[in-house]
């Protein structure tokens, strides 16, 4: 089975880990420290904060930038549950606007009329890993003194502007799942510029405890005081040691899906009743985590049948994403069918075809062949 995506693990990767492995510190050690400096440093941003998965990054996000029970977010519905499900943990209220059907990503255009005075943060998802209109996204902010924090979990390595993604919002969530631009078996990250939010994030993955800015007095080097209610959203080592070497071959990777992404184009340019994913705005670099088209025409109605098609020719296609609030448990909070029409009908014609750096010419070649005899 050709799968939608997958690590690319080298000899270089496994050194580094089994060195890291036969050393003094599994965790809690000076590797966690390299790998947020030079996280932070690629992505041109001051602080970078490693957590042991995407969904503890946001997680963490929303505890550093101060939100508050009650306090409603505004956020696309086309992204993984965990987005909203860490602004639920926190008590926030999630606040779903529908998509540019084009793009996918959040309609920057409809957000403004659901801005309320109890939102207090702007969540945009960067979709498929392309980035969202960040120059509106930040014109609303400033406006209406919102807080930024930006679901770039498949979008390491992107740009917009000339700028990495990661520098540009209050908090940019990053996810290093297998399937990502690089990985450490499990991973995650918060970056941002802000130094209050750096403190309150270093504390919060590690049980809200800290060394720094005690308020008792400290009887000895063994004193430690807890402040706040954290987490234990601490990420290994070992891990650590897997995400510095992959980040040395970031820039490499997202050259191979940029490629493999246009071979797709020009391959299936042909094809009636398929739309492809449109091509990069001026100014914006897509880590093209995924490659979605969409049936439309007479196969708008026919995604089941050829999904399982693709499937039984051992191509593992994909669906990304069932709108959040589709999903049983966010019924049950009163969200309804019909909220994001287009998210909702962009949901029920996409398919992901298989983009991963280490797939082989004559993989993709299958893959394309395989698609169009079954599409014609």
């Amino acid at each position: 089975m050709i799968p939608y995506g997958h690590q690319s693990i080298n000899d270089e990767d496994i050194e580094s880990v089994v060195n890291t492995l036969k050393s003094d510190w599994l965790t809690q050690g000076p590797l966690v420290l390299e790998f947020e400096k030079k996280l932070a440093q690629y992505c041109g941003a001051k602080y970078a904060v490693v957590t042991t998965n995407g969904t503890a990054a946001l997680h963490a996000a929303y505890y550093a930038a101060g939100l508050a029970p009650g306090d409603e977010i505004i956020s696309s519905p086309l992204t993984f549950p965990a987005t909203t499900n860490a602004a639920l943990w926190q008590g926030l209220k999630p606040i779903f606007v529908d998509i540019d059907p084009k793009t996918g990503n959040i309609n920057t255009d409809l957000i403004e009329s659901k801005i309320t005075s109890k939102t207090k943060a702007l969540v945009p998802i960067d979709y498929t890993g392309r980035p969202v209109n960040l120059e509106k996204i930040k014109t609303l902010a400033k406006k209406y003194q919102l807080i930024i924090i930006e679901d770039a979990c498949q979008a390491l390595g992107a740009t917009y502007q000339a700028k990495k993604i990661g520098s540009l919002s209050d908090l940019t969530i990053f996810s290093f799942h297998p399937v990502k631009s690089i990985t450490t078996g499990e991973g995650g990250a918060v970056l941002t510029d802000n130094e209050t939010f750096y403190k309150r994030l270093k504390t919060f993955v590690t049980h809200g405890i800290t060394k720094q800015n005690l308020e008792h007095e400290s009887p000895g080097d063994w004193y430690f005081e807890m402040q706040n209610l954290g987490q234990n959203y601490r990420i290994t080592d070992f891990q650590c040691s897997l995400g510095i070497s992959q980040l040395k071959r970031l820039d490499q990777f997202i050259t191979a899906r940029q490629e493999i992404a246009q071979r797709y184009q020009t391959a299936l340019a042909d094809l009636k009743n398929i739309e492809l994913p449109p091509l990069e705005e001026t100014g914006v670099s897509s880590a093209w985590h995924l490659y979605v088209i969409k049936l439309t025409g007479q196969l708008a109605t026919q995604r089941p049948e050829i999904f399982k098609k693709l499937r039984d020719a051992g191509i593992g296609v994909q669906v990304h994403h069932i709108p959040v609030y589709l999903h049983p448990y966010y019924q049950k909070l009163g969200y309804k069918p019909g909220l994001c029409p287009e998210a909702e009908k962009f949901y029920q014609t996409i398919i992901s075809l298989p983009i991963f750096p280490d797939l082989k010419i004559e993989e993709q070649d299958y893959v394309i062949k395989t698609l169009r005899q079954i599409i014609n």
